[in-house]
């Protein structure tokens, strides 16, 4: 999959989640959300660290 694309639908839970805690649970779940999604932006950080070193890594060899 692309990265942009897994970029885009991690902050889309991202937001959805949110707005579903506002506006079904009047923001009851605050602490569970927020651990939610500081989970999800470290996995996206992660996955493009990963996907960030592979394409400069494929870069410098297809140089060589």
């Amino acid at each position: 999959m692309k990265t942009y694309l897994v970029l885009f639908i991690i902050v889309a839970i991202m937001h959805s989640i949110t707005l579903i805690n506002i506006a079904i649970f009047n923001g009851e779940w605050n602490g569970i959300v927020m651990f939610i999604s500081t989970a999800l932006f470290i996995i996206a950080v992660f996955y493009f660290s990963t996907e960030y070193r592979a394409n400069k890594y494929r870069g410098s060899r297809s140089n060589t």
